[in-house]
């Protein structure tokens, strides 16, 4: 294991997951802080991999409140594939990189999700049969609908998701209408959170007419998850 010197906090190096169907393999990249006390396992959006930016300063956000995560791949994205891949596809390695977040830190709490499609193929594995050891689900933003095209069909599933669920949402996110995953958050019941970043788009950006930086949401997104992590 490397150690990030200074950073209080020690980093895998990268690692291989294999996936069960058919045999593929994708990359993955583990973080375990000292003294960690819950692991989150997510996954990339549709169209950026686990080395996105955006990935890399919430997993490394996380490790510095004492939280150890796991990002890895889709197969499509290995391959460098624009195509997403079919949901069977999609959940397998979902499977796999929660089994080993499991092997790896078998004392550790376990929560998955992630990034946009990412997220929802979580939730959709999820839904199908429950993963093991996972006690919540986060999203960090749910993509609802396809942008300009208000509906909850993508939704359909959650009620089938029967741990807690975290929605990390912005309020000008075009991939999901505030009225109505506030009305989805509604009907799935007490076990479910909506917290509502003001200004933030889908990519947790906001303009810089607006007050906050695109910072200050990163450390909201943060402190809300790890206080959700916390209560569970």
């Amino acid at each position: 294991m490397a150690s990030a010197r200074g950073s209080g906090r020690n980093i895998d190096e990268a690692i291989a997951v294999s996936i069960a169907s058919g045999g593929e393999a994708v990359s993955a990249l583990a973080i375990t802080p000292l003294n960690a006390r819950a692991a989150y396992v997510f996954a990339h959006g549709a169209g950026a991999g686990m080395a996105h930016p955006f990935m890399t300063a919430v997993a490394e956000g996380l490790a510095g409140r004492g939280i150890a995560s796991l990002r890895y791949q889709f197969p499509y994205m290995e391959r460098g594939s624009k195509r997403p891949d079919a949901p069977k596809i999609a959940h397998a390695a979902v499977r796999a990189a929660v089994a080993e977040a499991a092997r790896r830190w078998p004392g550790l709490p376990l929560f998955a999700g992630g990034k946009s499609f990412g997220g929802r193929m979580t939730s959709q594995a999820q839904a199908l049969e429950p993963l093991g050891g996972v006690r919540g689900v986060v999203f960090l933003g749910f993509p609802l609908h396809p942008a300009g095209k208000p509906s909850d069909e993508r939704a359909a599933h959650l009620s089938d998701v029967h741990v807690p669920m975290l929605f990390l949402q912005g309020m000008r996110d075009d991939l999901a209408t505030p009225g109505l995953l506030r009305s989805l958050v509604g009907r799935l019941g007490a076990t479910v959170t909506l917290h509502e970043i003001e200004h933030a788009d889908h990519s947790f950006h906001v303009p810089a007419r607006s007050g906050p930086t695109d910072s200050d949401v990163l450390h909201e997104v943060l402190a809300a998850f790890v206080a959700w992590i916390d209560a569970r």
